[in-house]
């Protein structure tokens, strides 16, 4: 129908809409020539300070060479490689730890947080007790703490604790034994991982909702992974930890920076996780709870079953906030020497002076890295509160 044939009440309409949308659209464009103005002031001025100190500006600095070492990498790094390269390895241990903190923190945040759902006064109280401990401790306090009692009350690196003869503890850290062939075996582990994770979900799709299809393609894909690393183990033998003089040689060796980092972390988030799974489940209506016990199911099938999935829908959220503080969190790994992006950006400006730069790149890794947990999450939010079809 054309606006010239429209009622007089709905024609006037449109035209007051119409002029609400051009003055909204000029007061947003206005608004963002004054911001883009306010920015291009700001770096004109930081430019022309920077020139009247004689202070080198720009990121042509990351193709120089960087002159240090980096305590542990994950990609070959030596002092002479540029600093670009020295940015890389530092921004891998920090998704290395920021990764390995969050899928522990998980684990211990969700067996807490329904062990307080517990009917058993002794283990709803450890529980608690977990969650207000870790909640009230200053992140930094902790990890000094922890890094403390690895480094003073462990053994030495002679004498160290054996675990079960795959393992060695000591102030040098926890060496472990791995395949002999460690990136086959590394390889072979993620392909299985990746085929049964699709496998489990499809199959476990036709049955259940998304939300167990995905607890289904995760077990599937860990029971596959860890087949797949100890057949490798098991044909090629295993490169086991072994006391040579006074140092450990053999095997994989995770660092005490790394490990107090990781548990730091870990239980510090684990307590705040734990009380968004509780209150997730408490949230359920109490006649789920009752539904499911008048159908003979356990407490335990209730909880797993039925309060757990709902409560989950509503957990989502915060724990991508969760999981997003645990990343900008791991920054504080300059305190106890592990070499994380933050450690390289400061060994960085104390050679070069160039702070600014640094500090930029700095921002820019831990943006991206939020706005990937970010993006991740709100897709896994919008599938488990999918409407069932």
């Amino acid at each position: 129908m054309r606006s010239d044939s429209l009622p007089i009440g709905d024609a006037a309409w449109r035209a007051r809409e119409r002029a609400r949308r051009r003055r909204e659209g000029l007061l947003q464009g206005g608004l963002a020539v004054l911001l883009i103005a306010v920015v291009a002031g700001l770096a004109f001025n930081t430019a022309a300070n920077l020139e009247a100190r004689q202070i080198r500006s720009g990121f042509a600095f990351l193709g120089g060479q960087a002159g240090f070492d980096v305590g542990e990498a994950l990609i070959e790094y030596s002092a002479r490689d540029t600093y670009l390269r020295a940015f890389v390895a530092g921004m891998l241990n920090t998704l290395r730890v920021a990764t390995a903190g969050i899928v522990l923190a998980t684990a211990l945040g969700v067996a807490i947080g329904l062990a307080r759902l517990a009917l058993h006064p002794l283990v709803a109280g450890v529980a608690a007790v977990w969650v207000e401990v870790s909640r009230n401790i200053p992140l930094l306090i902790l990890l000094l703490c922890i890094y403390l009692v690895v480094t003073e009350l462990l053994p030495d690196a002679t004498s160290p604790l054996a675990l079960a003869g795959l393992a060695l503890l000591s102030k040098q850290g926890l060496q472990i034994a791995v395949p002999g062939h460690g990136g086959l075996a590394a390889t072979l582990a993620l392909a299985a991982s990746l085929l049964a994770a699709v496998a489990g979900f499809v199959m476990a799709r036709r049955r259940v909702t998304s939300l167990g299809a995905a607890a289904a393609a995760l077990l599937a894909a860990t029971v596959a992974g860890s087949i797949a690393w100890l057949a490798v183990g098991m044909i090629g033998g295993w490169s086991r930890p072994q006391i040579e003089g006074f140092l450990i040689n053999g095997g994989a060796s995770l660092t005490p920076e790394f490990l107090a980092l990781w548990l730091g972390l870990s239980f510090f988030t684990s307590g705040a996780i734990a009380e968004i799974v509780r209150a997730g489940a408490e949230a359920v209506p109490r006649g789920q709870w009752h539904a499911a016990l008048a159908l003979g199911m356990t407490r335990g099938q209730t909880i797993s079953s039925v309060i757990f999935p709902q409560g989950l829908r509503l957990a989502i959220p915060p724990l991508a906030s969760q999981y997003m503080n645990l990343t900008k969190n791991s920054s504080l790994a300059v305190i106890i020497g592990y070499p994380d992006l933050v450690s390289v950006a400061n060994t960085s400006i104390n050679q070069n002076g160039q702070a600014l730069e640094a500090i930029v790149v700095i921002m820019a890794v831990y943006l991206t890295l939020n706005l990937a947990i970010s993006a991740v999450m709100n897709v896994l939010n919008a599938r488990v509160t999918r409407a069932p079809r």
